[in-house]
């Protein structure tokens, strides 16, 4: 018997009987619990959904997460939201509350304000709101619960958001610890919405890393903004012991514990999408230092030709990628973009013919179809250790995290040896010099040679702003850098300035600049006779191999960034008389 049985009440609103039927199809509720919810609602005019949460026969956030995959929209936790204090209230807190929607994030280069609605296809709020804001702005309905929405309303519009409002209003009051802890009407507490309000803008600057420093009278908030630390704040000492319980209650860190290391996670919805936070508490002579690295899953996962490759590096990372067994590495030190890199090159291979398995330390990004785990020293489930776990789950790509002693390497290169396309990292100053680390790491340079499919070595450089950027004429130096003669022409090359679009720095983004070594007969016959880097790189070059040096120059010579950029992150005189 289905929900469209005789014996339910055929008058009811067609509406409500296709949420029933696809509520019972997808084994929420029953078909019993529906007639019940039906009957309860041609007494009580309400909606469905509403009843059957009342009635107890499921929770708001399954039905929300059903309807929004069934009519086509996103769905939002409202719980796990950290809101922009000044899009809140682009609507005002009466139309909010009538209509039962929340606005979220507005992008001002697309016009596009984010809402979350109880009932997105209610036409007469998406006008009048279009119309408060001038009628050319794009509205993208997000699915929430009503329940939850109310809750939030008043959250949102009954209190400060602004880091200076709430710094103002924590100095004219008491903080209350307990309550720090507790999951009830947390938002009461300036310390709380303070926590949310630097997460959003460290999510909103495009910050990679959050630093919570504790000196001896105050407290110092540095953001890593395209990789170069920026000091945000100071604040007085005082608020730290309130701010570190705070993250750490997020984190479910062990707030008592202060005299060891701590690591945790913090899986939060900010902008309109979910961002997670790595968190990491270290103690110090002035306290313990928190570190929250950003993992921004919209941009951890780029295409593959968006890595910034030209047409011939890409060519070769394809043919690289072709290989159906062997090991690619990628190296550089940390914060060079490696993972994001490695994540790219899974995403291209990720389809339904391709078992692909990871071992990380830990699982920054998650992605579908891709089986990820982290290693746990607690249950000994080590790079070595989980790569035979591994090859036990009949896969097709490993991917390997790190590659930091001899146990894991013998491993890395065993699943290589045995079928298995590798990838892994490797920290070294180029892809030439993995060879040597390699070897001292255990690996013997007959079994790297027809095992290694290539190398990638990589740094991330920021990219010049497109508004302020300034065109000069070279020094002499500089065109001996760039290898160019004395009379040859120069093209355009640019210098920061800095402006309000770029925060005053001159640079805005980052870009990443390669050097692909790829692996043939001879390459793999040298490294197998001990070949120094220096013959390497001889031989890599005949065959058109160009360094990162001169892929950087490349991006100097194209107006992308600066040779003051290039040389702050590259050894640009190596081989320069």
């Amino acid at each position: 018997m289905t929900v469209e049985s005789p014996t339910v009440n055929v008058d009811r609103p067609m509406r409500a009987r296709r949420i029933g039927e696809l509520l019972v199809s997808k084994g929420v509720v029953s078909e019993d619990q529906v007639r019940i919810a039906l009957t309860e609602q041609r007494r009580r005019k309400e909606h469905l959904g509403r009843i059957l949460v009342r009635l107890g026969f499921a929770t708001e956030a399954v039905i929300r997460d059903v309807l929004g995959g069934a009519l086509g929209y996103d769905s939002v936790d409202l719980a796990r939201v950290v809101v922009d204090g000044d899009v809140v209230k682009l609507i005002p807190k009466e139309i909010a509350r009538r209509y039962h929607m929340l606005a979220l994030t507005f992008q001002a280069e697309t016009g596009t304000l984010t809402v979350a609605m109880a009932d997105p296809f209610n036409v007469i709020a998406l006008d009048q709101v279009r119309a408060l804001l001038g009628g050319e702005v794009e509205i993208r309905p997000l699915l929430a619960g009503e329940a939850d929405l109310d809750k939030a309303i008043d959250q949102f519009y009954g209190f400060e958001l602004s880091v200076d409002g709430i710094l103002q209003e924590i100095e004219t009051g008491e903080i209350d610890y307990q309550s720090l802890e507790a999951e009830s009407d947390e938002y009461s507490q300036p310390v709380v919405r303070l926590v949310n309000a630097l997460l959003s803008d460290a999510v909103k600057r495009g910050a990679s890393d959050i630093h919570f420093e504790p000196e001896h009278d105050f407290l110092r908030i540095r953001y890593r903004i395209d990789g170069v630390l920026r000091q945000i704040r100071s604040l007085h000492r005082n608020y730290w012991s309130a701010i570190a319980v705070r993250l750490k209650v997020m984190a479910g860190l062990n707030i008592a514990e202060m005299r060891a290391p701590q690591d945790g996670r913090i899986s939060l919805s900010v902008s309109g999408r979910p961002v997670d936070f790595r968190v990491s508490s270290l103690p110090t002579t002035h306290g313990e230092n928190i570190v929250l690295r950003v993992l921004d899953r919209q941009k951890g996962i780029v295409p593959l030709d968006g890595l910034g490759l030209d047409s011939r590096q890409l060519n070769t990372l394809r043919l690289m990628m072709a290989r159906p067994e062997g090991i690619i590495l990628v190296t550089g030190p940390t914060g060079s973009g490696k993972t994001t890199t490695l994540y790219s090159m899974l995403s291209h291979l990720n389809t339904e013919q391709v078992n692909i398995m990871t071992l990380e330390d830990p699982v920054e990004y998650p992605m579908e179809m891709i089986r990820q785990t982290s290693v746990n020293e607690a249950v000994r489930l080590t790079f070595a250790n989980g790569i035979r776990s591994l090859m036990r789950q009949d896969p097709d790509v490993i991917l390997v995290g790190e590659i930091r002693d001899e146990d894991t390497a013998v491993m890395a290169f065993r699943a290589a040896m045995t079928g298995h396309q590798v990838f892994s990292t490797l920290h070294t100053n180029s892809a030439v010099g993995s060879i040597p680390r390699l070897l001292d790491t255990g690996i013997p340079p007959d079994i790297m040679a027809g095992n290694i499919i290539g190398v990638i070595g990589q740094r991330l450089v920021r990219k010049l702003c497109v508004q302020c950027k300034q065109m000069y004429e070279p020094s002499r130096i500089e065109r001996q850098l760039m290898k160019l003669g004395p009379g040859s022409d120069v093209p355009p090359v640019y210098r920061a300035v800095g402006c309000g679009k770029c925060d005053h720095t001159g640079y805005r983004g980052r870009l990443a600049i390669m050097e692909l070594l790829r692996f043939d007969p001879e390459v793999d016959e040298l490294v197998a006779q001990r070949g120094t880097v220096r013959e390497l790189l001889k031989l890599a070059a005949s065959k058109g191999f160009t360094t990162m040096a001169d892929d950087g120059i490349r991006r100097v010579l194209e107006g992308v960034t600066s040779m003051d950029e290039v040389s702050r992150v590259l050894d640009l005189t190596y081989g320069v008389a």
